[in-house]
């Protein structure tokens, strides 16, 4: 059954994805059905995955999108304070500062950096301190390295001269340390885009509020790994989902919250 077209006047701007509830209802407006909630910090997971579960396709989670996921992708970043995501995603989705959406995010920014900072998970921090993710970030939204007190200290003083760096933890990163030290930098609107064994550990670390999960309406088998890579959660948290959207081309987009 085809639903009928979004007046043009509640139509999404060409910058936001044109997203439909599964149910009946008002048309969605992206900005709105993705503030973040009012009242202390959030940390949310932006995360892709195809039907049968994999959440990379030739190693890349972005060969499993399409232009709805890619401007919910610019969207959440917008409405963020803060993206951590893992030094291996970094290089192998060839990260760099993080950049405006085609529409601009003067609104969704207003009295905040133009951009949000990159917050990287690196435990040995080697990383490559030339890459346009440290040198051409915007001076009021410096990269920012999140490592552990045991890497190595010539590289923790190369990285601070191209990023801020917060240490928290021993051998492994201590996420609620790391995240109570964003919280104390101002970004209390955090997202996470993993990739999987960042996330795993943020579940692990009973810090992730939200998961904006998109599925891709692909089958892929082989090998690749979940949106979660890593050790059993003992007690798996319990989501509740908050929200269901869908677009043209059969992706859905949904967003579960902590119980």
């Amino acid at each position: 059954m085809h639903e009928p077209p979004l007046d043009p006047a509640e139509q999404p701007t060409d910058a936001e994805p044109a997203l439909r509830p599964l149910a009946a209802g008002a048309p969605v407006r992206p900005a709105d059905a993705y503030a973040y909630p009012p009242g202390g910090p959030w940390l949310r997971a932006n995360m892709i995955a195809s039907a049968d579960g994999a959440a990379a396709r030739d190693d890349r989670s972005g060969g499993l999108g399409n232009e709805t996921d890619r401007r919910l992708l610019s969207l959440l970043r917008g409405l963020a304070d803060v993206v951590i995501v893992g030094a291996g995603t970094v290089r192998a989705e060839g990260y760099g500062p993080v950049a405006p959406g085609p529409g601009g995010w003067e609104k969704l920014r207003a009295g905040r950096s133009p951009v949000p900072p990159l917050a990287i998970v690196s435990h040995r921090l080697d990383l490559d301190l030339d890459a346009p993710v440290f040198t051409e970030a915007d001076p009021r939204a410096r990269t920012i390295v999140l490592t552990t007190r045991t890497a190595p200290p010539g590289r923790v003083r190369a990285a601070a001269e191209r990023a801020e760096v917060i240490v928290a933890g021993e051998d492994r990163l201590d996420f609620a340390a790391a995240v109570a030290e964003l919280m104390a930098r101002g970004h209390e609107r955090m997202l996470c885009e993993g990739g999987p064994r960042v996330l795993a550990q943020v579940v692990a670390a009973g810090v992730l509020d939200e998961l904006c999960l998109t599925v891709s309406p692909m089958l892929l088998a082989g090998g690749a790994v979940r949106i979660l890579n890593g050790p059993a959660v003992p007690v798996p948290p319990r989501l509740r989902l908050a929200a269901a959207y869908r677009d043209d081309e059969d992706y859905l987009f949904l967003r579960y919250v902590r119980r």
